[in-house]
Formats: structure tokens, sequence, C-alpha cells
């Protein structure tokens, strides 16, 4: 168990991709819950990653933003060296799979080459004295492919990947499991479903949908619709990554889900419904908007993950309801039009400037 520090002990953590949609939310958790702690935020800023997400905590005390792109191995082996850090939460990722159709050595790039260049600053800094060291690599369900109409993924399934993207974290998981077999490096990985909520970039379907259905512009879905994901609020995500980072057992694997299977046809519908509540439309407004379009290439059919090892070992489940999660992220992006049209615009890009090249 990560039960050998205490809370009130002094840490150097980083965390890469902080500035992007899950990172924000881990950071976030972290500067205010423990202040202890020094939280340094790696990020190189590409589309995803959006400086606007923190804006609530960039002055605190305990809080360092690093503007540094993974991939260059130089600049990072520099980093660990300045700094020191004593863990490492890795959440930096390409993450979207029609991207990943387009550009796949974009994917190689980020996910595989991009961790081996942590992993190797880390090994390097730490050397073989890896006591309270610990290298936590946040990856995806989509590494285990996809399932029939019945069973779950588990922590034992089988790596099956189907999308360049799914072949890159699948990658990037089995390298991080050998530098803890070969080099003793202390590791923990976690396996997450779909997650949704507020900061979230409009390319994922949920907040894709929400800002179609503001500006009454089609809602594309692929195929029939009857793919099915397991769905997980992003903030019992976080709550999950702190559980696991403090009390979690090294060299594990911890799936973290929902338990909330929706096919995306449903999903939509539901989304549909509250929205014309919210914007006081005639209900089946929005639902009027659902086009079916040609469907990608290698689209797994259904992702569901069994999190009990992690119910069981560290007591989390998920804090809310799929309904519950969906209406607050829908009230979050209707109350944050300005953030919505600063990220479709490319704004949000001029933040970094405005607020640390002063």
């Amino acid at each position: 168990m990560q039960d050998q520090f205490h809370k009130s002990e002094s840490l150097k953590i980083l965390l890469t991709g902080g500035a992007g949609f899950i990172g924000s939310h881990v950071i976030r958790l972290f500067v205010n819950k423990y202040p202890e702690y020094e939280i340094y935020n790696l990020d190189a800023l590409t589309y995803a990653g959006n400086l606007e997400n923190l804006e609530d905590i960039e002055a605190a005390d305990n809080y360092t933003f690093l503007k540094a792109d993974i991939n260059n191995a130089v600049e990072i082996n520099n980093l660990f060296e300045k700094y020191n850090f004593d863990k490492v939460i890795h959440l930096a990722a390409e993450s979207h799979v029609d991207r990943s159709i387009a550009d796949p050595l974009a994917f190689v790039r980020t996910n595989v080459i991009g961790t081996m260049n942590l992993l190797n600053a880390a090994k390097a800094l730490w050397k073989d004295n890896f006591k309270d060291k610990l290298f936590y690599h946040i990856s995806t369900d989509e590494v285990y492919g996809t399932l029939g109409e019945t069973g779950l993924f588990t922590e034992t399934t089988s790596y099956d990947p189907n999308s360049p993207y799914s072949a890159s974290k699948a990658s990037s998981d089995h390298f991080v499991r050998a530098y803890g077999e070969t080099y003793g490096l202390p590791y923990i990985i976690s396996n997450c479903s779909n997650n949704y909520g507020p900061n979230q970039f409009p390319e994922k379907l949920i907040p894709l949908f929400i800002n179609n259905i503001i500006q009454n512009k089609q809602l594309p879905v692929y195929g029939d619709g009857k793919y099915t994901r397991d769905w997980l609020y992003v903030i019992d995500h976080a709550i999950a990554i702190d559980l696991a980072f403090h009390q979690g057992k090294t060299k594990s694997t911890y799936n973290i889900g929902g338990f909330n299977e929706w096919q995306n046809i449903d999903l939509v519908k539901l989304l549909c419904k509250i929205m014309d509540e919210k914007l006081d439309r005639v209900q089946g407004t929005s639902e009027g908007l659902i086009t079916y379009i040609k469907d990608r290439p290698g689209h797994d059919k259904r992702y569901a993950i069994d999190a009990s090892k992690i119910n069981k070992e560290l007591g989390w489940k998920p804090s809310v309801t799929f309904e519950e999660g969906l209406e607050k992220t829908i009230d979050w992006y209707l109350n944050n039009e300005d953030w919505l049209k600063n990220v479709t615009s490319g704004k949000y890009q001029e933040y970094y400037n405005n607020q640390y090249k002063k």
C-alpha cells in the first residue's frame, strides 16, 4: 500500500496534462486538499489544454505551472533534475479516437514516446532508490477492445485494442509495467471508462452535443447509435485517482468505471430532453437535430468496466447517478457559455500569453 507516506508530509508531485479535462479536476482536488504538497502541472497547452480551467487555483502557494512537452526528452530530463519530483501522475495524452484515425503517428509520439520520456526521467532521477516514489499512469478501458452483449472488463482482461488511440495507450501501459518488472520502478495503472463533466473540450460526445443543441446544429450519431459505453463523472474519477495514489498497492491495476452503461442513442435522447427543459424549448425540438452518419472504422461495440476491485480495496464508488451528473454538466456549460465560445474559437489559447508572459 502507498501508506508509507502521510498527508502531512511534503511531496513534490508532477502531474502531466493538468490543463486538460481530467487533469484539471485532479490538479484542483490535490491543490485544495493537500496544501502541504507541491503540485507541478506540466502541460504543452495543445488544442485541448486550457489554463482557464484552473483560474480558481492558479495563485495557490502550492501550485506551479510548467509549460513543456513530454515529447521533448531533454526538456523533461531537465525539469526532473531541477524540481526533484517525488511522484508522478501521468495524464497527458492524445485521446480522441477520430483524430487517431486521421493521424496515428501523433498518438505514438505523445502516448508512447512521451510516456517513455517520463519513465526514463523518473528512473534516472530516482536511480535505484525507489523508496516513497511512484509513477501513476492513467489509461483507458479502450485497451481491452470490445465486448459482446454481456461481460465486463476486469483488471486481468487481455488487451485487444482496435484503434490507433487504444493501441498507443496499450503500448504505454505495457512499458510502464515493463519498467516495474525490469527496473523495479514502483507504478500504479488505472484504466477508466468514458469521462464526462465540466471543462471537457467540445469534441467529445456530451459537450459537442450540448454545444450543437445550443446552436441548433445537427447531432451526428455514428451508425445505428447502439454503441454502448460506461460513463463516469469526472470528479468521481479524480476522487478515485486520489485514493489509488494514496492507498493503492504498487504494481497494481485498478479499473475505474461508473457502473453506468448507456447506448449512445439513448444517452443523446436523454441529453436532448434535459436540454429542451433547460432552454425552455418544446420537448422533441432537440431530438429533431439527430442525424445518423457513416460509422467510423474499427468502432468498438461495447465497453463496460468491472470496478469492484477499487470498490473493495479502497472503498470507492461513484457519488452521483448519471442523470444527476449529466444535469450538473449541462448546467455548467449553460452557465459558462463564454468558456465554450473561447474554446470553440481558439481564443482560450491566448490565456497563457496574457497570464504567464507579462
